[in-house]
């Protein structure tokens, strides 16, 4: 159980039967009366945003979240196949659910997966990925000149992003998956 009073950003609560994690909290002590939190959540299944406030007191179960790592097999159609590691079992999830993660996704790469009642409902990439750029315009000397030292580039998994100007097609680059940007260039 947790209690309103106990919210922090990233806490996750059963409200309404559903899984729910903090977004953003306020305590608020007014003049008269008992406290209470104001509290921005979001739903995990669904991803919608909503606020509630709560009496400081009130107490949530906490969901019974599984994690699990799973490798992403193949796509077919809409349909994205991942393996559980331990047992071997696939479970699928179509594009719609995979939502942001799609950028990520690579063959024979491990992801995290979370499950709340035996269901998947949330993947998470590793924190830093090697992808290889798949295409990018040639880098001219003296093109820093005009003070644009990046250039746009298509990555193997399809996401765009910008990247310096000595980097060329067939690099592998290193990209942070929490806000997609580009770290460093990968030697071979």
């Amino acid at each position: 159980m947790i209690a309103a009073s106990e919210f922090r950003k990233g806490s996750k609560f059963l409200y309404k039967d559903q899984p729910y994690v903090v977004a953003e909290f306020q305590h608020v002590k007014p003049g008269k009366g008992g406290a209470f939190v104001r509290t921005k959540m979001k739903n995990m299944i669904s991803g919608l945003m909503h606020e509630e406030t709560f009496r400081t007191e009130e107490k949530f179960p906490t969901p019974d979240l599984e994690y699990k790592k799973m490798q992403f097999l193949y796509s077919e159609d809409d349909n994205y196949y991942f393996m559980d590691q331990e047992n071997y079992e696939q479970e699928f999830f179509n594009k719609k659910e995979l939502g942001e993660v799609i950028n990520y996704l690579r063959e024979q790469e491990v992801y995290n997966v979370m499950f709340f009642e035996a269901k998947p409902i949330e993947i998470t990439p590793p924190t830093f990925m090697e992808l290889k750029v798949t295409e990018t315009v040639p880098g001219i000397r003296g093109d820093t000149a005009q003070g644009s030292v990046t250039k746009p580039a298509t990555l193997e998994s399809g996401l765009v992003l910008n990247i310096p100007l000595f980097v060329n097609e067939g690099d592998l680059i290193k990209v942070d998956t929490r806000d997609g940007s580009y770290i460093e260039r990968v030697k071979k």
